[in-house]
Order: C-alpha cells, then sequence, then structure tokens
C-alpha cells in the first residue's frame, strides 16, 4: 500500500499509515519519553539513597523531591505529559497489586490476631485524631486525611491506594507522600536512638515499632537493631495494618457514597486494583513457596520492580506539586499529622 494517493485534480490524499506516522507515533514515542523521564528520575533516586546521609531517607522520598524541585526550576514537562500522567495513574495501580505480595494473611491470621486489635486501634487513632486536629487549625481537609490515613496504615502506599478513591489532587498525594516518607524516616531514627534508654525487652520493642511507625520499610529499619525476632514481630503487627487497608478502603466508599462528600453526578470508581492487592496477598500467601517453589531471587526481583513502580509513580505525582501554591496549604496538615505521630508512640510505648 502507498502511503498517499493523488486524486485526478492533482490534489494528495493522505492514506491509513500516513495518518498514522503522523498521529499515533508522535503521540507513542512521547508517551514513552514521559515514562522513561520518571524512570531515569526514580533511578536517580535509587542511587543518592545509596549515598552516605541519604540512606535513612530512601529512594521514594528522594525522587519525589527531586521531581518536585524540578517542577519548580524548570516547570511541568507538557510536552511528555502523557506518559508522566501514565506513571502517576497506572503504574502506580500496578505497584500497588504488587505490594500484596508483602502481606502475609496466613501470617495475620494464625500468629497476629491479638496484635490486629491493636492495629485497629492504630488506624482508628491515626485518622480520628488527625482530622480533630486538621479542624481545629483549619487545616486542608484532603490533605489532612490522606496524612491521617498514611499515618494509621502503611505511610506512602496508603496514600497512594485511598487516592483514587477519595479523588485527591495529584499535587495533594505527592506532597502527602512525600511528607510521610520524610517524618517516618526521622522517627525510625529516633526510635533506634532512644532504644537503649527504654527498658523494654526485644519483642516489646518491635511490637512498638510495628504497630506505630509509618511504612513497612521504616519499621524494618527501626526494629532490625533489636534481633530477629523484634524484626519479625514488627513486620507482623505491621502486615495487619497493611491487611486492614482493603476493609479501609471499602469504608470509605461507603462513606463517600452516604455523606454528600461527592456531588450528585460524580462517580466512585471502584478501586480494581485493591482486588489485584487481594489477589496477590492470597498468591503470595498460599500458592508462592507451598505450591509453587519460587526463588527468593525472583521475589526479591518482584518487591524491587514494585518499589520501582511506587517511586516513578511518585516522581509523575510530584511534578505536579506547585510549592509556591502549597507553602501555606501543607503547614497545617503536617502540623496535625506530626502531633498525631507523637502521640501516637507516647501511647503504643505506655500500653505495651
Amino acid at each position: 500500500m502507498q502511503d498517499e494517493e493523488i486524486e485526478p485534480s492533482g490534489s494528495k490524499v493522505e492514506t491509513f499509515p500516513q495518518k498514522f506516522k503522523h498521529t499515533f507515533l508522535p503521540s507513542a514515542s512521547l508517551w514513552l519519553a514521559g515514562i522513561f523521564f520518571t524512570f531515569i528520575i526514580a533511578i536517580l533516586g535509587f542511587v543518592l539513597a545509596k549515598a552516605p546521609g541519604f540512606a535513612y531517607i530512601g529512594p521514594l522520598a528522594i525522587a519525589i523531591i527531586i521531581a518536585v524541585i524540578y517542577r519548580q526550576i524548570f516547570g511541568y514537562p507538557e510536552k511528555i505529559r502523557l506518559g508522566i500522567q501514565y506513571s502517576a495513574k497506572k503504574l502506580l495501580r500496578y505497584a500497588i497489586i504488587l505490594y500484596g505480595l508483602k502481606l502475609n494473611i496466613d501470617v495475620v491470621f494464625h500468629q497476629g490476631m491479638g496484635l490486629l486489635v491493636r492495629d485497629i486501634g492504630t488506624i482508628v487513632f491515626s485518622i480520628f485524631l488527625t482530622m480533630w486536629l486538621a479542624k481545629k487549625i483549619k487545616a486542608d481537609f484532603s490533605l489532612s486525611l490522606l496524612l491521617g490515613i498514611g499515618t494509621g496504615v502503611c505511610g506512602a502506599a496508603a496514600i497512594a491506594a485511598v487516592s483514587p478513591i477519595l479523588k485527591a489532587k495529584e499535587e495533594d498525594t505527592a506532597i502527602g507522600a512525600g511528607i510521610i516518607a520524610l517524618v517516618g524516616t526521622l522517627f525510625s531514627i529516633g526510635y533506634i536512638l532512644l532504644k537503649p534508654f527504654f527498658h523494654l525487652t526485644n519483642m516489646q520493642y518491635g511490637i512498638w515499632t510495628g504497630i506505630s511507625l509509618h511504612e513497612l520499610a521504616h519499621v524494618a529499619l527501626a526494629s532490625a537493631p533489636a534481633g530477629q525476632d523484634a524484626l519479625a514481630i514488627a513486620l507482623l503487627a505491621k502486615l495487619g495494618r497493611i491487611f486492614l487497608l482493603i476493609p479501609l478502603s471499602f469504608i470509605l466508599i461507603y462513606w463517600l457514597r452516604h455523606t454528600g462528600r461527592f456531588e450528585s453526578d460524580m462517580k466512585i470508581e471502584f478501586p480494581w486494583f485493591l482486588i489485584g492487592f487481594l489477589i496477590m496477598s492470597l498468591i503470595g500467601s498460599y500458592v508462592l513457596g507451598k505450591l509453587i517453589i519460587i526463588p527468593t531471587t525472583i521475589l526479591d526481583d518482584i518487591s524491587n520492580l514494585m518499589t520501582l513502580l511506587l517511586t516513578m509513580a511518585m516522581v509523575g505525582l510530584g511534578l505536579n506539586v506547585n510549592l509556591k501554591e502549597l507553602c501555606s496549604k501543607a503547614l497545617r496538615p503536617f502540623i496535625a499529622m506530626l502531633i498525631t505521630s507523637i502521640l501516637l508512640s507516647f501511647i503504643t510505648f505506655f500500653t505495651l
């Protein structure tokens, strides 16, 4: 087939291949360029995370900071917006689905039921206190809610999971994930420094970190110095909070539909990616290692892929952050979240 035909009048008529070249190929290349752009910044975050002084912050927080700084200096890269938005939305959902492999439902049900009750208390306390404080100091509702959920459940992953349900602004999701990652890192380092001054057994210390710290990585970072037993019980406590992300998401859907938080003509999309999250959790709990044996190296590669996808998604979200608009908006939610985190640490410590 030729790329063009000539009518009797001599005018050229584009055939399908010609149009294909002029529309699809440029769009596809820009789409790929946008995804690659988020990939490069994510990889830069991983590289910097290995440098002295940056290891405690983590690649996710570093990548968000880089993306936010880029936006303030160079502006939003409009030409490759399509690919960046794909990373921010689609890759985010894929990362949450893969995150399900980190949740061993079998372990939670058989060994962590007592901890699960404390986990419920952590989530309820974190969300309601953050929102109460936010109301008192007149903080932004959406960002405060995201921070409350991130504090109570599992940090940036929880914020990323509920953002589509809450229809949160992308800049709120990004700044919320950045705040939770940085604050959680500081708290985990603080736990390590304070541990020698507390008269806690290693198991008690592990439970304390697991039910009060923000992200899975923060729990692992803070509990590891206390030994393998402390690390195991800490991760078990944290797994319960991750498990509770599923019922919490459906509670949020019910709440949004029955409180008129959204206008009646706005539809709340069913979070199908959470079904994927649950399926992956079931596979990781009852299939992998039992019915199907997979080398640990492959599981580690899958975990690294999940972290990479989540980091790329956060880069896409970070590029939406306009600091001039958010400085005043983010300060009060940050204060509410910080007070909640401090009180959560104290209360969980004194109830061990």
